[in-house]
């Protein structure tokens, strides 16, 4: 089925969309920690074999140019959900835990709530990471990182995907190294946790007894295809979120992919993950959804630093590609993801696109798909990428995209130029926040990316009037509520872009 795709003409390949044509199927998948230069496609030099990414984007296209919206995990699932900038919501800086409440606002327009005002069926099925609202025994709800034997398992969780618009959800409540150690279907857990594990120390916490690390991506992969079984034979078009696990830590392949990669054991689960890709194309094509289906193949953040990036190096493989840093920094390594789109009629086979891009541009695409017209209050800095999928984007989509570290770091990238208003890297990579003398350097870094790709060269003392007009536009998007055209938006909290920046060097001058 896939090579007659790319034997096809392309006039057959891109016709125009049309008002009558059938709503594509939706499936969105959203690896843990993948960096850019895992993917075999984005990275012809990388020494992981990424067969079925590399097959998505020969009938596809891969975006060279797209970031999450953070550098870290919980931030950017919010982007995704809202089409909205992370450091809008109520979380400045860092992540959730598993016990944490929900982040979504109440009244926040999600995409599955787009897609059902559309008669879509939609399901999340993986890693939530927005937080839910755990009843305790004794009244209320956890926050964070309680006790997590206070909790009552045996009562519904509320505040969880169902809430803001997924139909099913079966998964887990956080990061696979975050407690409790147990599935979730939709607002209960599937058992009691009667045991204490701990998954990466010192996060020890509640667990069921049959709960184990090595079988969540087998798990996950299963539920994704039987929902593409039962969705098979309904007439409604679906939409399915399949946020992994993986290869975030605690790394754990199964046995058949030990040893794979001939690397190390992230090699070996970045293998994985591609084969969790392929059982997706496999179950759509086998019910011949797959001419109708848009599939995308993402990841939330950059790689972290578990999977040993001396080790890799030593054997010619590079997680972050030519970029600088990994997950948590502002530099591209952190945020500068691989994004691969796939839809068959629509995004002409082996292509590329170029432009500057974010995740949280899933709800605008969505949108711009279905025709609607999304309302002030929603998707206030998302764009569609339609025009991309359809070679049609004679501009920048995007006037500018804003970055985010996990100490709440700002950058702003437009064009060629990089403003960090920050003296290091705002995250876990050298020079730290706070730490490695970063007190002696400029508060503001200025990089050309497309001379300096791998951000070495800050030449924010030769180029002030860029510095002005980029901190300018950051200042405006804040202020306004929205970095797209529309009504001024009022943002959750306060928004100060040079907090972290400044704290950072107090901490080191203490």
């Amino acid at each position: 089925m896939w090579r007659a795709i790319l034997l096809l003409p392309f006039a057959l390949l891109v016709p125009p969309l049309r008002a009558d044509s059938p709503k594509p199927n939706i499936v969105y998948i959203l690896a843990d920690d993948l960096g850019y230069g895992d993917v075999k496609c984005c990275n012809p030099q990388g020494k992981i074999a990424t067969p079925n990414m590399d097959q998505l984007a020969a009938a596809g296209m891969i975006f060279t140019d797209c970031h999450s919206s953070s550098a870290v995990c919980s931030p950017t699932r919010y982007s995704i959900m809202t089409g909205r900038y992370n450091w809008r919501s109520p979380l400045k800086q860092g992540v959730l835990g598993g016990y944490s409440q929900r982040l979504i606002e109440p009244d926040r327009f999600t995409v599955p709530l787009l897609l059902k005002q559309h008669s879509y069926h939609t399901a999340c099925i993986g890693k939530w990471h927005l937080g839910m609202n755990w009843p305790l025994k004794d009244g209320g709800f956890a926050r964070d990182y309680p006790d997590g034997w206070k909790v009552d398992y045996s009562k519904p969780i509320q505040n969880g995907p169902n809430a803001v618009g997924f139909d099913y959800y079966f998964g887990i409540s956080a990061s696979l190294d975050m407690p409790p150690y147990i599935f979730i279907e939709n607002d209960r857990t599937v058992g009691i946790p009667t045991v204490e594990k701990q998954n990466n120390p010192p996060r020890k916490g509640p667990a069921h007894k049959d709960f184990e690390p090595i079988d969540v991506l087998p798990e996950l992969t299963r539920r994704a295809l039987k929902y593409i079984d039962e969705r098979a034979n309904e007439s409604k078009p679906f939409f399915l979120y399949l946020p992994l696990n993986a290869p975030h830590t605690p790394i754990e392949p199964t046995a058949e992919w030990k040893g794979k990669s001939g690397l190390n054991a992230y090699g070996d689960f970045v293998m994985q993950v591609d084969w969790t890709l392929g059982q997706v194309m496999a179950a759509l094509e086998k019910h011949n959804l797959i001419g109708n289906t848009l599939i995308v193949m993402t990841s939330d953040n950059g790689c972290a630093p578990a999977a040993n990036f001396p080790e890799l190096a030593s054997k010619g493989h590079h997680p972050s590609y030519v970029f600088r840093g990994h997950k948590a920094d502002i530099y591209d390594g952190g945020h500068h993801i691989p994004f691969i789109a796939s839809w068959p009629g629509r995004i002409k086979p082996g292509s590329h696109s170029d432009q500057l891009v974010y995740l949280g541009d899933l709800m605008a695409t969505c949108a711009d798909i279905l025709g609607a017209k999304l309302p002030d209050n929603a998707g206030e800095d998302s764009v569609s990428l339609l025009p991309a999928f359809t070679g049609k984007a004679g501009k920048p989509l995007h006037e500018a995209v804003v970055h985010h570290s996990a100490n709440g770091s700002f950058a702003i990238r437009q064009g060629k130029w990089k403003l960090e208003l920050c003296p290091g890297s705002g995250g876990w990579s050298f020079p730290r926040p706070g730490l490695d003398g970063s007190d002696k350097l400029p508060l503001v870094q200025l990089y050309d990316v497309t001379s300096d790709v791998s951000e070495k060269v800050n030449v924010q003392n030769e180029h002030p009037e860029v510095v002005k007009a980029l901190t300018e536009l950051l200042e405006k998007y804040v202020a306004d509520g929205r970095s797209t055209p529309g009504q001024p938006q009022k943002n959750s909290g306060d928004v100060d872009i040079w907090k972290a920046g400044r704290e950072a060097q107090i901490i080191r001058k203490k």
